[in-house]
């Protein structure tokens, strides 16, 4: 998935902007099998594409479902007195955050987020809204897996939207979703960045127990992320990433699909120092893991890139190691900051 010649990017499932044409990923020699472009029937990335479906932008909402609004939960970041706080906290629900804490001398806050409720269940939507105001830094993560249970007549849905400001920075490090039997979520992130802000989004999809041991008893995931470029000249999309995998409709273990794996993992980078050689170095990190990987560019806009890393395997471990090690270079390289210690457990 990473580029040096120009290749199409492959098409994975049913997507609103099937028709729309996209600028090709730029591809590296190093991947040629990488996740997403031989192998990469799991995913679809698009750049910068007109919409058939009329106007979209950072303010834009994907109303994919009218379930009840189970949770909800509004958190703002700014910097007073050299660290990070929270200027706008609001929850409702089964959805809330813990106490902030710091991890170290930089002023970055870290939040937990909590469903209190323990899972997601049929119809339930979960909203979340997060900005993070100029130059301060927030690191927002959960307290456990996420879990989807059976959903019997509609899917259960998370909406976030999240806004970063000039100079500020957003690592998103949830735990795993686990999408159990009969189980069908979606995931809808508009994501709009100050040309000169940092994001690192990671994320690891698993399959639930299953009475007779199957991996992949789950209905349907669908993991969509809309992520713009806001300057002064108005708001460019930089990558529209669909990811859809529905285990009834396809034999998702077999070739193009999950290739013999049960397991899926992704890392999203977008920030003016995101490069070509950046791409090839963490592919080449990823080959000491049990895992196959991918990595892929968007295209630069306004002096800011974005990365796309994708990983299967068979451990949630191992790409939770995997994702931790490269976030891990990110932050000690960009920011001076030691490896992510949670301890949660």
């Amino acid at each position: 998935m990473i580029g040096g010649a120009a290749a199409a990017t492959p098409d994975f499932g049913p997507c609103p902007l099937r028709d729309a044409r996209h600028a090709a990923a730029r591809k590296s020699g190093s991947a040629a099998a990488a996740v997403g472009s031989r192998r990469g029937s799991e995913q679809r990335t698009l750049q910068a594409a007109p919409s058939p479906l009329g106007k979209l932008g950072p303010d834009s909402t994907l109303a994919l479902g009218d379930g009840a609004v189970r949770g909800r939960l509004e958190l703002g970041v700014s910097v007073r007195g050299g660290r990070s706080v929270a200027s706008r906290q609001f929850h409702e629900g089964a959805l809330r955050v813990l106490r902030p804490h710091y991890l170290d001398e930089s002023g970055q806050v870290c939040y937990v987020m909590v469903n209190p409720g323990g899972a997601y269940l049929g119809a339930d939507l979960f909203l979340i809204d997060v900005e993070v105001e100029s130059n301060a830094a927030l690191l927002l993560t959960t307290q456990s897996a996420t879990k989807v249970y059976r959903t019997p007549g509609s899917f259960a849905e998370q909406r976030m939207r999240v806004r970063l400001g000039e100079g500020s920075r957003l690592e998103l490090m949830p735990d795993q979703l686990i999408a159990y039997r009969e189980a069908s979520y979606r995931q809808n992130s508009h994501i709009s960045l100050h040309p000169t802000s940092s994001l690192v989004m990671a994320e690891v999809i698993t399959p639930g127990w299953s009475p007779d041991g199957a991996s992949f008893k789950y209905e349907e995931v669908r993991l969509r992320n809309e992520i713009w470029i806001e300057d002064a000249d108005g708001a460019k999309l930089l990558a529209l990433d669909n990811l859809l995998i529905r285990p009834p409709l396809n034999d998702v273990t077999g070739m193009g699909f999950m290739e013999g794996f049960s397991h899926l993992g992704s890392l999203v980078v977008v920030d003016p120092r995101v490069d070509q050689a950046l791409a090839d170095e963490m592919h080449h990190m990823t080959r000491d893991f049990d895992a196959y990987t991918g990595v892929s560019l968007t295209r630069t806009i306004a002096g800011s890139t974005g990365l796309v890393l994708r990983s299967l395997s068979n451990s949630t471990e191992e790409l939770n190691t995997l994702l931790g090690v490269c976030a891990s270079v990110l932050r000690e390289r960009w920011f001076g900051q030691a490896p992510l210690n949670l301890r949660k457990y």
